[in-house]
């Protein structure tokens, strides 16, 4: 399917899509993240003199919890994991660059255009679908297109390396013997129920647990601060607007507002010449002007097959979607008219305006209003801003501050710079300046942090505590918890050792619930991962003595007797399966190797 795609994708269609993709990107979301990509220059790491920007790692950090993947009291750990993942793309990225691979912008476009993600129900390409499915990822269109491009580079590094790994025939008839190998078994799992009353842990089993896993008792250094938030949209509730000036925003937004259009396009080359083309067109101008359909025209006149069948509809366009004179001519028209005729680069058009993509005055103002009371509370912000960052300077505390900008001192709970606090406070900036030595040791406000363009952010360290071991007596009842479950687990570890080797010496055991397996393969339904992984585990059994086992499972403690062993049919249907996981788990694990490597050898500073 992908190769057919691949071929489709040539024509003037695809070609037009193309190019839509590439506006798309230019235009689409370009305001959601500008902050991160302008706020500043500091690494968050460097990998062989490369930078990995902090905005870089914010930004993914963001997106991640926008589309709900990562839960907000994660933000910390998965900010960590970013950075990771960042770094090994870099090292991957550069031996890349340094084996001179490539993809140029056509391949680009034309792997777009063949992303399912993109395409609607028939297999073809929707602006809708995309559009959409990019900014619920928090893609911006530069970011997109680049990230693109380097996965697909590391791809081509990733997949020559797992077409390099191979099998022998004897590796492939013995791995698909084990693969389909079938085992019956029995099992019982034990739990603490089948335990008699345990006994309360003593203060000396309390006190030895305590002080053997003190790492799980640690607080860090934590502090609680006083901190004010300077929004601009609160700056600009108290801008007022005109119905003038929404009525032009509004003009404004339509002149660039998407375009319905349908065209009538006519090519010329190896068929036909510039001048055959153009009396064609002209002969479409007549019949027009004589008051025939539009539509009707497309169908029976235009050279493009994607569109001609639908009365030449290309549907909404935006700007840049056919070049400058497809652009100048279709923005220049009312609903309803048609244009003279326009060449471009794929032939001579005729281009009627059906309608304009953008919804009525009325429908719009809320949203319209908004946006021209931010752009006209800018420079108020700005001085906003200034004068924060001049009375954060000189003040001792935050209060007058707050009173001269009308804004409210908030106090935190107690966070660590590692986990961070609640709402700014978790901004990785924020949470930094917190625990700065002028801010901690020397009792100064922060600076005034920018947490994005329209949100600034200054506090004050009011408590603070070192980092600590707690006591017992704090976390007396989490430590007994985990006293009793190590000692449950014990009992029934020693229970169910009794048990297997009563029955390895053939003695009958009793009050005992078992489950009976047939037949089952390494993946069977039904059987607690656990036990399905000890019972392929066990060896063989041998002259039709049952081979017995336990193992710790989610509930307690398991035992497994296994009864028979089938062997799999290396020539079975499911051979080539069995192979093809073989050689991915190969080739994951030289992919692996060659990511560590470079990780090794690479000089990579976290700051």
């Amino acid at each position: 399917m992908l190769q057919r795609i691949r071929e489709g994708s040539q024509g003037w269609v695809a070609k037009v899509i193309v190019g839509a993709i590439i506006v798309t990107f230019a235009l689409f979301g370009a305001e959601s993240l500008v902050s991160y990509f302008s706020a500043g220059s500091n690494d968050a790491a460097t990998v062989n003199g490369e930078s990995i920007s902090r905005q870089a790692v914010e930004t993914q950090v963001q997106r991640g919890i926008r589309s709900g993947q990562v839960p907000p009291s994660q933000e910390r750990q998965f900010r960590g994991q970013v950075l990771d993942q960042l770094i090994r793309q870099r090292t991957l990225d550069q031996y890349a660059s340094e084996g001179g691979l490539h993809i140029s912008d056509s391949q680009l476009d034309q792997l777009i255009v063949s992303l399912p993600e993109f395409q609607d129900q028939e297999g073809r390409f929707s602006d809708e679908l995309f559009t959409n499915r990019l900014a619920q990822a928090g893609y911006t269109p530069s970011s997109f297109r680049r990230e693109l491009r380097a996965d697909t580079l590391r791809r081509q590094v990733q997949q020559g390396l797992a077409a390099s790994t191979f099998l022998l025939p004897s590796e492939k008839a013995r791995l698909t013997s084990l693969q389909q190998q079938q085992r019956t078994f029995r099992y019982a799992q034990l739990t603490a129920a089948d335990l008699g009353q345990p006994d309360a842990p003593s203060d000396a089993d309390l006190q030895q647990y305590y002080e053997q896993h003190q790492e799980n008792y640690r607080r860090p250094e934590q502090v609680k601060v006083n901190y004010i938030v300077l929004n601009q949209e609160d700056v600009a509730k108290d801008v007022e607007v005109s119905d003038d000036q929404l009525r032009q925003a509004y003009e404004k937004a339509r002149a660039e507002a998407p375009r319905e259009v349908s065209h009538i396009l006519v090519t010329f080359g190896d068929d036909r010449t510039e001048q055959q083309a153009r009396e064609r067109l002209a002969e479409v101008q007549s019949k027009l002007s004589q008051g025939d359909d539009f539509a009707d025209l497309a169908r029976e006149y235009s050279d493009d097959s994607s569109s001609a069948g639908k009365g030449g509809d290309l549907g909404a366009i935006q700007k840049g979607f056919f070049g400058d004179s497809f652009d100048d001519a279709a923005f220049s028209l009312d609903p309803g008219q048609v244009s003279q005729i326009v060449q471009t680069q794929y032939g001579l058009h005729l281009i009627k305006v059906t309608g304009v993509d953008i919804p009525s005055f009325e429908d719009d103002r809320e949203a319209l209003a908004q946006q021209v009371k931010l752009e006209q509370s800018q420079s108020l912000f700005n001085e906003r801003v200034q004068k924060m960052t001049d009375d954060v300077y000189q003040a001792e505390d935050l209060s007058s501050v707050a009173d001269e900008l009308g804004l409210k001192v908030q106090t935190s709970g107690w966070f660590s710079q590692d986990d961070g606090g609640e709402g700014v406070l978790s901004n990785p900036d924020v949470a930094a300046a917190a625990f700065s030595p002028d801010v901690l040791e020397d009792g100064y406000n922060s600076d005034v942090i920018e947490t994005d363009d329209q949100q600034r952010v200054a506090l004050r360290v009011v408590d603070h505590r070192e980092a600590s071991t707690l006591p017992l007596d704090e976390v007396r009842s989490q430590v007994e918890s985990a006293v009793k479950a190590e000692q449950t687990r014990q009992r029934l570890q020693e229970l169910a050792a009794e048990t297997v080797a009563s029955l390895r010496n053939g003695q009958a055991v009793t009050d005992i619930d078992w489950k009976q397996a047939e037949n089952a393969t390494r993946d069977a339904d039904g059987v607690p991962d656990a036990i399905l992984q000890e019972a392929f585990r066990l060896p063989h059994p041998q002259d039709g003595e049952t081979v017995w086992g336990h193992v710790d499972s989610q509930n307690g403690v398991a035992i497994v007797g296994v009864e028979s062993v089938q062997s799999g049919d290396a020539d079975s249907d499911d051979a080539d399966f069995a192979t093809r996981l073989a050689q991915r788990l190969q080739a994951q694990i030289v992919i692996q190797g060659l990511t560590q490597t470079l990780q090794d050898e690479a000089e990579i500073e976290r700051n």
